[in-house]
């Protein structure tokens, strides 16, 4: 388990010429561990080849076009249950005191609910408290699928994955919430524009519900490498 979810974390990472340098290895982790079902294992393949042989820059352009330009496939989990509402900053200081409080730390300049961190701290836990662990935001991965499915991106086959891992499979009234938001196109700028606007910070009792507690409960994050993984950047540069 703990390989498979360094895999998965290198992978959501963004793309350098050591993640590419990784791939071989990566490829090897996938097949070796068979956690992942077949039918999902050869679209990570597919991702993996693509990663491995593509124009490093066309594949750093893709990247920030899906999980930084496009709000609603954001790689920071908090994004997704609290927005910009004050909870989220909490959320943020509770993640943070749980890493200093496992020794562990964080790049400079990395968020606590950044998706790969996420996942490298999960692939130093026992299988079943990762797997525990996954099922909490699983929906928000089968929603990022899904949205990555209608772009026909490769990249869907990694959050396939992660829902085939948890041992909690999502609601689907809780996918069909989050896919209700807004999905604009990565090109679409004046869209972009409005989703990004800022959102009123609640307060209080009633800012937040019991789907939003619950994974804050159980997303606790960190960073450390899976032994058997060359240990992609993660720093996530920006060209």
């Amino acid at each position: 388990m703990n390989k498979t979810l360094k895999a998965l974390s290198a992978l959501l990472t963004y793309p350098t010429a050591e993640l590419q340098q990784a791939a071989d290895e990566i490829r090897r982790v996938i097949d070796a561990d068979k956690l992942i079902p077949g039918h999902v294992r050869q679209p990570l393949h597919n991702l993996v080849n693509e990663l491995a042989s593509g124009d490093l820059y066309d594949l750093q352009e893709r990247y920030v076009l899906l999980f930084d330009r496009t709000r609603s496939l954001s790689l920071h989990l908090f994004e997704h249950v609290h927005g910009e509402s004050r909870d989220r900053g909490q959320a943020m200081i509770d993640l943070k005191a749980q890493y200093e409080r496992a020794d562990l730390l964080m790049a400079p300049g990395e968020l606590p609910d950044f998706l790969p961190v996420f996942l490298e701290f999960l692939s130093t836990q026992a299988a079943n408290e990762a797997c525990e662990s996954l099922g909490q935001p699983a929906h928000i991965f089968a929603a990022l699928a899904e949205r990555l499915r209608k772009r026909k991106s490769s990249y869907e086959a990694i959050f396939r994955a992660l829902v085939a891992l948890a041992n909690a499979k999502p609601k689907v009234e809780e996918i069909s919430a989050l896919l209700e938001s807004p999905d604009p196109d990565a090109n679409d700028l004046a869209a972009l524009d409005a989703l990004w606007e800022d959102e009123p910070v609640n307060f209080g009792p009633g800012s937040g519900d019991s789907c939003k507690d619950g994974l804050v409960a159980r997303v606790r994050g960190a960073m450390r490498p899976a032994p058997g993984v060359a240990s992609a950047s993660r720093s996530n540069p920006r060209p």
